[in-house]
């Protein structure tokens, strides 16, 4: 195992530039570490792929986990509560409007800012997840993770430059609308906008 992880180091440090803004580089360099491991164990040769390819998907897998654990990215008991709470003003303003309310409508109810209404509506959308395809493991995804990798060629330069700074850089939608001088609501509409086109492109 030390000689595979010395002969894949240096991609452990390519996929580490990531998250140069993370500051436990020791902690990205252990996680990515059992990525590798985790790759070797499962790699098969007649996969239709690299090593080096597969375990990439591995590395940085286990790269993101620690950092979204850290920054406690994963959807929270208040955001699901949140949630619970939209899906109650939603019901009792379409009985009243006779009609889908807006998030905006939602939102006034509610006393908070829409992006949090989209937001929430988004964490708990069965959308398709990027972080699942990305994560999975290569040999049971492989088409699917080269139809993504396809379509994503098609989006736009704003769209796709969106996406990496949200999937691959791990950005919140704040941080990603202060780079590119956007409104956070407009970032959760994008977002929202591409990965539901993505989702038509690949059922």
């Amino acid at each position: 195992m030390e000689q595979i992880i010395l002969d894949y180091e240096k991609l452990i440090y390519s996929i580490m530039k990531y998250f140069k803004d993370y500051p436990h580089k020791d902690d990205l360099y252990q996680v990515g570490c059992i990525g590798l491991i985790k790759a070797y164990n499962n790699y098969n040769s007649t996969y239709d792929c690299k090593f080096s390819t597969y375990a990439y998907q591995y590395i940085l897998g286990e790269m993101r986990k620690i950092v979204r654990e850290d920054k406690g990215i994963k959807i929270s008991r208040n955001i699901s509560r949140l949630y619970q709470e939209i899906e109650f003003t939603s019901n009792y303003l379409e009985q009243r409007y006779m009609r889908k309310p807006t998030t905006k409508e939602i939102a006034d109810v509610l006393s908070i800012d829409e992006y949090l209404v989209i937001e929430a509506i988004n964490s708990t959308n069965t959308l398709l997840d990027i972080d699942e395809v990305y994560d999975n493991n290569f040999h049971s995804s492989n088409d699917e993770v080269f139809m993504l990798k396809e379509e994503l060629k098609k989006l736009s330069s704003q769209e796709l430059d969106l996406i990496s700074k949200r999937y691959m850089e791990d950005l919140t939608q704040k941080e990603v609308a202060t780079l590119l001088g956007m409104s956070q609501v407009q970032v959760s509409r994008k977002e929202h906008k591409v990965l539901e086109k993505l989702k038509k492109q690949l059922i």
